[in-house]
């Protein structure tokens, strides 16, 4: 698995998942906030299957070594 989830989209995603998690525990919203933990874990591995799909990639772009 490559990379693709970087930066701030990394942080929101653990912060959501996490918010998700939480309110679906304690019954504030229902059981589809145990979606929350998908959201929560391709924040944690850095990795989301849709913007493979999409072919999007918020990772910061690094730079090439040079051989000498």
């Amino acid at each position: 698995m490559k990379k693709n989830v970087g930066g701030i989209d990394r942080v929101l995603r653990i912060v959501v998942g996490l918010i998700l998690m939480a309110l679906a525990a304690t019954g504030h919203i229902g059981s589809w906030g145990w979606l929350g933990a998908l959201v929560l874990a391709t924040g944690i591995f850095s990795f989301c299957g849709a913007y493979t799909l999409l072919g999007l990639n918020t990772c910061p772009i690094k730079p090439e070594e040079k051989v000498s």
